[in-house]
């Protein structure tokens, strides 16, 4: 069954996604690009450049991301996506560091009883 993106994306998540494309618009109207010259460098179509800049949640993430590339570099943003600063995450690393190949046997466990 097909899902229609904008009736299922949350109004809260849908203005927030409209607010960026407004910024991206922003940032290519200040690099005095055109929708057309953005999308021929992304390699997709003005209207896909359209529907990004209108917050439309049925574009793809990689027409997205080249889109992001052709106005500056993407890699800059995905590197901060993909830093793992959410302390949920951190917590995650540190439990995963901490944790034993094996269970300590009981003459182990007497041992370093403290």
């Amino acid at each position: 069954m097909k899902v229609d993106q904008k009736s299922a994306m949350p109004g809260t998540l849908a203005q927030l996604l409209s607010d960026a494309g407004s910024q991206l618009a922003r940032r290519r109207i200040a690099r005095r690009m055109t929708q057309a010259l953005a999308a021929e460098r992304a390699r997709i179509s003005r209207n896909t450049v359209s529907r990004i800049e209108n917050g439309d949640p049925s574009v793809a993430v990689g027409q997205v991301v080249r889109y992001l590339d052709a106005l500056e570099h993407a890699d800059v943003f995905l590197r901060a996506l993909a830093a793992e600063n959410d302390p949920a995450v951190r917590m995650l690393e540190i439990r995963e560091k901490t944790r034993r190949a094996r269970a300590l046997t009981a003459k182990e466990l007497e041992r370093y009883d403290f």
